[in-house]
């Protein structure tokens, strides 16, 4: 996956600690702007057509047992081929310990050279996790991010429609707050958003005429979360005498975010009515779509064999 966004390698190096063997002179420096890995094994052969030095090299148990064949030269010759390109790193798995070719040439060449006790396939497969989710599109969204039984639920509308008081509301009946005015989401997956809240202003909350609040102080760590899926997107209007609302549900909207279309739910705000309330039902009801049931069809399927049937 390309990306225009970074992330530095010794972050990577931290997270999964590693172990240096040669770290080059920019390393503290150096960032990987690829979630693609690449295991060397045809590069190591001597075929290099279609090789991407920009995504991080992996070498396992296979590929340090094919070089073990090889005599000192012809593995000097395979590793001074590799080290020659501008790779991001090489990190060998399986606690299998780099050559002396293998360090002399990262040596001689000024690359970061790492090693760790993980089986190759399992770290593949976390640092592939970790630099999606570090190089994953995304974007700012202003609105009010929620987990409610458990899903996502984005709160969207016009400034001062009563987003934050409606998300304040669900604290206090369980739920957690996970962003509130200005909400980063990301793609972390072909149809898969998750957001989140600026560092500077996570678990703060703005209401009008009381000011900033820290909602995690005041209501303890239960009350909020760092990052949440967003399952469905709800809508917050004023109410406008004479539009027709949705009052059945038979008709699906979406709400396209970075590419990915999420559910929508459009509610209309009058004095009286419980937000908070319509809210949980709206994630309820979005859970029981994804589990197979919608009611709103059920209840017209029902209708619809009635009619057939000569009851009405």
């Amino acid at each position: 996956m390309k990306s225009r966004y970074t992330v530095k390698l010794s972050k990577i190096v931290q997270e999964h600690a590693l172990t240096p063997v040669h770290l080059s002179r920019d390393y503290e420096t150096a960032v990987l702007t690829t979630a693609d890995v690449n295991r060397p094994a045809l590069q190591l052969t001597g075929f290099y057509n279609y090789f991407d030095p920009k995504r991080l090299q992996i070498i396992g148990h296979v590929e340090a047992t094919y070089l073990d064949t090889l005599s000192e030269e012809q593995r000097r010759e395979a590793y001074d081929r590799f080290m020659a390109y501008d790779i991001a790193a090489l990190v060998v798995c399986h606690g299998v310990k780099p050559s002396a070719a293998c360090k002399e040439m990262a040596e001689r060449y000024d690359r970061n050279l790492f090693t760790t006790e993980q089986d190759t396939s399992e770290f593949q497969a976390d640092v592939i996790r970790s630099l999606h989710n570090y190089l994953a599109p995304r974007t700012t969204i202003h609105g009010v991010l929620v987990e409610v039984y458990g899903e996502g639920v984005l709160l969207m509308g016009e400034s001062g429609i009563g987003k934050s008081e409606t998300a304040l509301e669900l604290v206090k009946r369980g739920h957690r707050l996970v962003a509130d005015d200005a909400v980063e989401v990301k793609q972390i997956g072909k149809d898969a958003l998750v957001g989140t809240a600026p560092e500077m202003i996570r678990y703060y909350m703005e209401l009008r005429g009381i000011g900033v609040v820290n909602v995690r102080h005041i209501y303890g760590v239960g009350a909020v979360k760092p990052e949440t899926g967003i399952d469905v997107v709800v809508r917050m209007e004023a109410w406008q005498k004479g539009k027709a609302y949705d009052r059945l549900g038979l008709t699906s909207e979406t709400e396209e975010i970075l590419g990915v279309k999420v559910p929508l739910v459009t509610i209309p705000v009058t004095p009286g009515r419980n937000l908070a309330v319509i809210l949980e039902l709206a994630a309820m009801n979005n859970r029981q779509k994804k589990m197979g049931y919608n009611a709103a069809e059920a209840l017209a399927a029902a209708h619809d064999q009635a009619i057939d049937s000569g009851l009405f």
